[in-house]
């Protein structure tokens, strides 16, 4: 202690903000230093410039790479038919479905890397990755199957890995209220990007520009989108270490809510089936008679109408509870499987084509918000839609190469394995959700989730 030149006393130690000081009335008092108050939950502004511009960057970033998986069904029939004659359809159908697992199984990592504030380096890294391996594509030589292979399905499903997650999570910072329509629109650019892709694709193809003139048309499309999407899109909350009070997610009560593993298991169960039509019903409009020019519409129709399955109920969810949405979509799309067997004409394919492109695109859009709606706090969301994706990236990577199996037997073509299959497994996942849904409600107390 010192004493001050008027009797008054204060502490020295630098350690501590206390003073004692003399009033007018000769009492000696105690200043308190104001103590901050604790700051709450995060709040969201539900909207904004910046919001809809990282929206839209995210829509740029889903158009290159979701959308890209959907139009595989071009890549399957030209493969079969041109390109990789002698491979059988299960054999081409691996290129695909690796892309296709490495996309959402790269969510586990760019799941962790997304909380952890490295947001700009997976999109940017993401992006490099998957631009180098579409113009090594274009390269690649007539029935040269690992070359497609390696570049295909196993580089640009890299660079989608660190791609997809991050551009979906990061609407999270800008919106809770209206999380789920914000992630329909995000993923509603998958769909618009699976209508102009199979058209650009098909008619370049089959056309004087061909194969490698045709990807690289793809190519600089995307090299384009990606660069506006790294440009626009940011961040708005630090990450969770930077976070104020934050707590550090505990994994193991994550993968010990049994609720959210049902969802996991519903989840997988369907997406092991759900992508068969995208894959084979253009082959399959061509086997059965359909011409080749209405046959390349058949995928565009059905993703043309997944974008409105993408958007519309997801507005509806928002209302009612994402899996209240979710699960009658599901068991709709699939007993729809059983109307791919019209699809032999013009009009039974646009009938197939617009009704289960827009309930199983309600599926697709829905299930990230429904997963993420276990989360206790939102350090929780990346690392359970990582986990979530993780998952669902082994049913993707298993589910169009049985199904190119049982197509073939003997040298022909047997359709309603492959669709009873897919039938199957889909309308079993609705199960799980259904139940992961009771668990839900019980927990939160309320009937809307």
């Amino acid at each position: 202690m010192a004493s001050t030149p008027e009797g008054g006393m204060t502490l020295n130690d630098s350690k501590s903000n206390l003073a004692l000081s003399k009033s007018s009335s000769g009492e000696v008092e105690l200043a308190v230093p104001a103590v901050p108050a604790p700051q709450g939950p995060p709040q969201f502004p539900e909207g904004g410039l910046q919001a809809w511009l990282t929206v839209l960057g995210g829509s740029m970033v889903l158009f290159c790479t979701f959308g890209v998986v959907q139009s595989f069904g071009v890549y399957q029939d030209f493969y079969t038919r041109k390109w990789l004659v002698g491979y059988t359809t299960s054999d081409i159908s691996w290129i695909g479905s690796m892309q296709t697992f490495l996309l959402f199984a790269g969510g586990l990592p760019a799941g962790k890397l997304f909380d952890e504030g490295y947001f700009h380096h997976c999109i940017g890294a993401g992006s490099l990755i998957y631009l180098f391996s579409i113009f090594m594509l274009s390269l690649c030589e007539q029935h040269q199957y690992y070359q497609m292979f390696l570049a295909q399905g196993v580089g640009m499903g890299i660079g989608m890995g660190l791609l997809f997650l991050p551009a979906i999570s990061v609407t999270s910072h800008y919106f809770r209220r209206r999380r789920t329509v914000a992630m329909g629109v995000v993923l509603a650019g998958s769909s618009l990007g699976a209508v102009i892709y199979p058209i650009m694709l098909n008619n370049l193809f089959n056309g004087k520009v061909g194969f490698g003139w045709g990807v690289r048309a793809a190519a600089f499309m995307d090299l384009g989108l990606l660069l506006i999407a790294n440009l626009i899109m940011k961040t708005r909350l630090p990450s969770r270490k930077n976070r104020p009070n934050s707590k550090p997610v505990e994994i193991k009560c994550i993968l010990t809510d049994f609720g959210y593993l049902l969802c996991i298991i519903g989840a997988a169960l369907v997406f092991w089936g759900l992508f068969v039509p995208f894959f084979y019903l253009q082959l399959f409009a061509e086997v059965h008679g359909l011409s080749s020019k209405l046959a390349f519409y058949a995928i565009p129709i059905m993703n043309a109408s997944s974008l409105f399955g993408r958007t519309v109920p997801n507005f509806l969810a928002d209302f009612v509870g994402p899996f209240n949405v979710m699960i009658p979509c599901t068991v709709i799309a699939g007993g729809l499987m059983f109307l791919m067997f019209a699809a032999t004409s013009l009009s039974g394919t646009v009938a197939f084509g617009i009704l289960y492109g827009f309930f199983s695109g309600a599926f697709v859009s829905i299930i990230t918000p429904a997963a993420a709606s276990f989360s206790r706090d939102i350090n929780e969301i990346g690392i359970r839609i990582g986990i979530t994706s993780f998952i669902i990236g082994f049913a993707l990577l298993t589910g169009t190469p049985i199904a190119g199996a049982l197509v073939q037997y003997d040298g022909h073509y047997v359709w309603y394995r492959p669709l009873v299959f897919a039938s199957v497994v889909v309308l079993a996942g609705a199960g799980f959700l259904t139940a992961s849904r009771s668990y839900l409600a019980e927990r939160k107390g309320t009937k809307t989730v």
